[in-house]
């Protein structure tokens, strides 16, 4: 099989975030209150706010305060949170690699994120990392998937891109991409192998 493979991370390579108790600990507020603020401020996050930008306007949503040191722990453990792989999705993913397929990531992710990603050692299999946060955009603004496409040197229908919302599905779909609902690592074998 020709052309490229490009996983999304969050909830397809990796496991939901099990960070989030944790953090509402440092804030010092009950979780039920502290999540609706992670996620209400993610999506500037996403496209390239920093890390005091974020925490502080989460730290406001919650009624508490933070300051740069807090903004370096929390951010931290926000990024081990969003470190666990899904083992069958990081098996899958050496497969294809060790078989000569071109991997590719297209995710939404703080800046932060990825340069934590960077290091680990399973982005080794990827050929490309595009993270939000980088460059100031996110899926599923069509300036993402068609930077993803020149990034890749390719034309938008050799990538075959999996993604766990269906919005970003839609719009890869939009922008020219194969594109499908990840479907778990399992499914996803009949598709690739």
């Amino acid at each position: 099989m020709t052309g490229w493979v490009v996983f999304d991370y969050g909830e397809v390579l990796c496991r939901r975030t099990t960070a989030l108790p944790e953090l509402a600990g440092k804030l010092d507020v009950p979780p039920a209150t502290f999540e609706p603020a992670y996620w209400a401020h993610r999506d500037p996050y996403d496209r390239g706010a920093d890390d005091v930008a974020y925490w502080q306007a989460v730290a406001d949503t919650v009624d508490t305060e933070v300051d740069d040191g807090a903004v370096r722990e929390l951010t931290e453990i926000d990024a081990r949170g969003w470190s666990e792989l899904d083992p069958d999705a990081q098996a899958l993913v050496e497969t294809l690699a060790d078989s000569g397929r071109r991997l590719a990531l297209l995710s939404n992710a703080p800046a932060s994120f990825a340069r934590h990603a960077e290091k680990q050692p399973w982005t080794r299999s990827f050929e490309h990392l595009l993270f939000s946060g980088d460059v100031g955009m996110a899926k599923p603004d069509a300036e993402i998937y068609r930077l993803l496409v020149q990034r890749l040197g390719c034309p938008a229908g050799d990538c075959l891109f999996f993604d766990d919302r269906t919005a970003n599905v839609d719009a890869a779909r939009a922008a020219g991409l194969r594109a499908e609902l990840w479907p778990g690592a399992e499914a996803a074998k009949s598709l690739l192998l």
